[in-house]
């Protein structure tokens, strides 16, 4: 029916807008989960402490809070590359149906996507 493949369309449009906005998102997350980080933070920080280290045992197991952070920040990068992957597979299985309206409705959705 006419009135379903409108809404097909418009479904459509909004997954690709969704997806260029979840790419976005992920790019901005790692942006900010870089500016985060403390300018001095090397390797050797992120690393075990070695034997001669003035902290106690139990003290050495504790993440620091840099560890603790970027750990967050990567789990929610993470879910961003699922959704944005699962987002993806939708539309592509949306276009694999041939249809020329489908089709133009993925390619003005991510149009307006990476616009806005």
């Amino acid at each position: 029916s006419p009135a379903g493949m409108v809404l097909s369309v418009l479904v459509i449009l909004l997954l690709s807008v969704l997806y260029e906005a979840v790419k976005m998102g992920k790019a901005v997350l790692l942006q900010r989960a870089l500016l985060a980080l403390p300018r001095s933070l090397s390797q050797e920080a992120l690393s075990e402490p070695q034997e001669g280290d003035s902290r106690d045992s139990r003290d050495s197991r504790e993440p620091s809070p840099a560890q603790s952070r970027w750990f967050w920040f990567h789990v929610a990068q993470t879910l961003f590359h699922v959704l944005q992957v699962v987002l993806g597979y939708m539309v592509m299985l949306a276009v694999m149906s041939y249809n020329a309206w489908i089709f133009l409705a993925a390619i003005a959705g991510s149009t307006l996507g990476y616009f806005l």
